[in-house]
């Protein structure tokens, strides 16, 4: 691989797509390319690098050591040749471009009304993929260059990411309001002696609430978990269950059914709702005026 007047690179695109996909068959259709053509550049690949790079398992491939070794390096590497190959600047009225995010369903109930309409006036030429993932795989999605841009409360984003706050949310508690007593909320001991309904991709992940409560020296009942915002309220209603959730996926009317709004009876932080992305990206004309156009939805300037 030292002289690279002898290698085909576009080999390495090839290599790119495989790692991202793990499936000839997936790899083809995002390079648009047949599947023989596809699995004689990973052939070629194997020999060029004399690493396996990627072995069968069950349905899909799985990298070897040295192939993990090698993608970011390569994400990057190809990534500044595309920022050389583009134009300065990015013309969202001419230009086409999609653009990868990733959110979950409280994310695309506050960003997306917004976002859809504003690339649809600005940027009719430009698609939008969105993708839903937990926080710690959202993460590893923007570090492979899976995906572009990722939103949602990253605690612990560490170094190696880029982010920006676009909001502050906070904290409500939502309950049937023919169990609560005549004055709409609970104390702490009520509040924990109901059933708590918990919105997660995974129940083992930990979250804010449980964390406070534990550093207060106390634990709730999780009775149900689900992955997804927007039906939580439904299930809740005609039962004992609590709902302690961000106040911004509810809509204004949801106290209208007999649902009833109260303060949480302990602190909770605050919900710092960011958009997150690869340092690599600050170059990307395109990637920069998305990221702008986000933030001034919320009066927050340069993304």
């Amino acid at each position: 691989m030292n002289n690279l007047a002898g290698i085909d690179l576009n080999l390495l695109t090839v290599l790119e797509a495989l790692l991202a996909e793990r499936h000839v068959s997936r790899a083809a259709l995002r390079l648009n390319k047949s599947q023989p053509a596809v699995s004689h550049a990973l052939a070629r690949l194997r020999t060029l690098l004399d690493d396996p790079l990627l072995t069968r398992q069950g349905g899909s491939l799985r990298p070897t050591a040295r192939a993990l070794e090698i993608q970011p390096h390569l994400t990057e590497a190809l990534d500044r040749m595309r920022h050389l190959l583009t134009p300065a600047g990015f013309d969202p009225a001419r230009e086409r471009r999609t653009f990868r995010l990733a959110m979950s369903d409280y994310g695309a109930a506050v960003l997306l009304p917004r976002l859809v309409p504003l690339l649809r006036a600005e940027a009719p030429h430009s698609d939008l993929l969105v993708t839903q993932a937990g926080r710690e795989a959202m993460a590893a999605q923007i570090l492979d260059g899976e995906i572009d841009l990722a939103f949602g409360v990253f605690p612990d984003l560490g170094e190696q990411l880029a982010q920006a706050l676009l909001f502050e949310d906070h904290y409500v508690c939502l309950a049937d309001g023919s169990g609560l007593p005549p004055f709409g909320r609970l104390d702490l001991p009520s509040y924990l002696a109901r059933p708590h309904a918990l919105v997660a991709l995974r129940a083992d992940v930990e979250n804010e609430i449980d964390r406070t409560l534990a550093a207060l020296g106390h634990k709730r009942r999780i009775c149900l978990t689900l992955p997804h915002w927007g039906v939580a309220p439904r299930l809740i209603a005609g039962t004992d269950i609590i709902l302690t959730v961000a106040r911004g996926i509810l809509p204004a009317s949801i106290e209208a059914g007999g649902l009833r709004l109260f303060e949480p009876p302990f602190t909770l932080p605050a919900v710092p709702f960011t958009q997150i992305w690869h340092p690599r990206r600050r170059g990307d004309p395109a990637h920069q005026w998305l990221r702008e156009r986000i933030a001034r939805f919320y009066g927050k300037g340069r993304g």
